[in-house]
């Protein structure tokens, strides 16, 4: 497993991300595969599995049982924001609960340290100098090595940076965006940015909820897929991706496929690898099995003869849906 430079940072880490929302009866498993294959970054949220209120910080807990011994030999990220209790403060980015939040992690993770941490969604309500002040507390007190943001659009994370560059604070080093074959709006403003500032690119839904493995009858979603749950989050992967253009999309994709000799899994992740800013897309698991075609689209780059066949069949997707 080949590694990436985090950003304008010296840390490197591995071209696949280990995410571990998803986890749950063979998670140790998958960790021990990850780890076997040399995926050995790690992302998860002190609000994972994001299940229901009963399950909050349970993968951290896993992952931290699992971290014994073993602490030195991976890049650990995890993220902070959701609500974690029923009172206001137990929310968002203000400092009192990044102090309270970054505490209870590391104590479920069972470690010193954090690699990366990372604000999970924007808060508009807590004042920018607020939040990246009490960040870099946090990696002056050596809690934190460095810090990240997730799912903040372009103008917010400009902002941020250049709020940390006046105040002489520690920035975010990287950014999470969703980005897949199907949602591609982040490279119009998030990666000119990104590449301009040297800010790190951790794409989350690399295979669009599993739509582009090609394994769904347009009629239906396959049983146990995400978009076949019956809950907050079955509806937000059916709304974002079951769609007839979608599903029409995959059509035209899956020939390509075929000629290379690869699955759709392993093509979808392969052409977010061949993107020059990206530098580790996350890819989950509910099995050690599912790993593999992260795994052989990381040790074998598609051409850039199909990178452009890609980009020309979902060159619509970079559009807003108001410009379709």
């Amino acid at each position: 497993m080949e590694h990436s430079q985090l950003g304008r940072t010296g840390l490197k880490v591995s071209k696949i991300c280990l995410g571990t929302m998803t986890f749950g009866n063979q998670s140790h498993a998958i960790l021990d595969k990850a780890q076997n294959e040399g995926i050995t970054f790690i992302d998860t949220a002190d609000m994972y599995p994001a299940s229901g209120k009963e399950t909050i910080g349970d993968t951290e807990r896993i992952i931290g049982r699992w971290l014994k011994g073993k602490r030195e030999e991976i890049v650990l990220a995890t993220k902070f924001w959701a609500p974690m209790g029923s009172l206001p403060w137990q929310r968002g980015s203000s400092r009192r609960h990044i102090f309270d939040a970054v505490d209870a992690s590391l104590e479920r993770l069972q470690t010193d340290f954090i690699d990366l941490y990372q604000v999970h969604f924007p808060d508009y309500e807590t004042p920018i100098d607020e939040t990246i002040g009490a960040l870099d507390d946090l990696v002056k007190m050596g809690k934190v090595r460095y810090l990240g943001c997730s799912n903040y659009p372009s103008w917010l994370l400009a902002r941020s940076i250049g709020r940390s560059e006046t105040l002489n604070l520690e920035r975010f080093e990287s950014v999470q965006p969703r980005y897949n074959l199907l949602f591609r709006q982040m490279e119009r403003e998030l990666f000119p940015l990104c590449e301009h500032d040297r800010i790190g690119v951790i794409p989350y839904n690399p295979l669009a909820g599993g739509l582009l493995t090609g394994q769904h009858e347009r009629s239906a979603p396959r049983e146990g897929s995400r978009f076949a749950l019956e809950s907050d989050q079955g509806e937000r992967y059916r709304e974002r991706y079951w769609r007839d253009e979608f599903h029409d999309t995959v059509e035209q994709i899956r020939p390509i496929a075929e000629n290379e000799g690869i699955s759709m899994a392993q093509l979808a992740v392969a052409w977010v690898l061949s993107k020059p800013f990206v530098t580790s897309p996350i890819v989950g698991a509910t099995n050690p099995a599912q790993l593999d075609d992260a795994i052989a689209a990381a040790a074998n780059p598609i051409s850039e003869e199909t990178v452009t066949q890609l980009d020309e069949i979902t060159r619509k997707y970079r559009a807003g849906d108001d410009e379709r």
